[in-house]
């Protein structure tokens, strides 16, 4: 049976947040900020919404 990999988490920092915030203002598509910051489209989501911050395009 293959081995399973931990998830490696990386923290928030700062200069993170404030480009997420102006992707956010921007609205970038979610797949291009993820690509961009080395993390995944749930992530950037999760992390949108804790913030209460929209992301990508609204309908």
């Amino acid at each position: 049976m293959a081995k399973k990999t931990k998830a490696v988490r990386r923290e928030w920092s700062p200069a993170d947040l404030r480009t997420l915030k102006k992707h956010s203002k921007d609205r970038t598509p979610v797949a291009k900020i993820s690509k961009e910051m080395k993390r995944t489209v749930g992530a950037l989501r999760q992390k949108a919404l804790n913030l209460g911050i929209g992301l990508g395009h609204q309908r």
